[in-house]
């Protein structure tokens, strides 16, 4: 079986197990999601929901970011870690929204990370789920299931993986892709002592006579 072989097999096994790929992080407004992806790294996703939710009462506008002091954005977001960092960028990036965008989040990468705070992986998971468009995430789930599924090898640079996944994946199928590995790398193929009894992906994964 070759990469690209093996690549269909799983995202047809993982649409099976997971039909509905959808974003852990909870948001109504296109800049709502990329605050609440900055403000993951580091942090559970359950945590940034938690967060949030009271955040973006707090600060329902990109006008109301814009014009808080950062040491209230910071107080808002404690819990998150790295909070005054990421404080920072919120209102940066909600200044920058306003003046230079007139208050929309863009839908291309060299835009999307002119952003403060804003990397590939947060500029794809935008790109996928707010615009439809082909995007692959790389974060940890995905750089780690990556390589224990043969489609690189012992690889941890997340531009590199990105790019290998790119020439693996449909385009059509890349952001629910993503979604899917995290929904499975949560459930199945954990960093530590992965569940390889019973794995949906057992019969495709170059990984499982070593690991089960």
């Amino acid at each position: 079986m070759t990469k690209k072989e093996r690549a269909a097999a799983v995202t047809e096994l993982l649409k099976e197990v997971y039909p509905d790929a959808v974003c852990a992080l909870h948001y109504t407004h296109d800049y709502e999601l990329l605050f609440a992806t900055r403000l993951s790294a580091q942090c559970t996703d359950a945590r940034v929901n938690i967060v949030t939710e009271t955040l973006f009462r707090q600060f329902p506008t990109l006008q109301s970011f814009s014009e808080a002091p950062e040491e209230e954005i910071a107080e808002a977001i404690k819990t998150c870690g790295l909070f005054r960092t990421k404080a920072r960028d919120l209102k940066a990036c909600a200044i920058m929204l306003l003046s230079e965008y007139d208050g929309k989040v863009p839908d291309n990468m060299e835009d999307l990370l002119r952003l403060p705070g804003v990397g590939r992986k947060t500029a794809n998971l935008i790109l996928g789920d707010i615009f439809g468009k082909p995007a692959i995430v790389a974060d940890t789930h995905c750089i780690r299931l990556s390589n224990r599924l043969g489609f690189v090898k012992n690889e941890k640079d997340p531009v590199k993986v990105e790019n290998a996944l790119r020439k693996l994946i449909s385009p059509a199928e890349s952001s629910d892709f993503c979604h899917r590995l995290v929904l499975f790398g949560r459930e199945h193929c954990t960093a530590r002592s992965p569940k390889c009894s019973g794995c949906p992906l057992g019969a495709v994964c170059p990984s499982y006579p070593v690991t089960k």
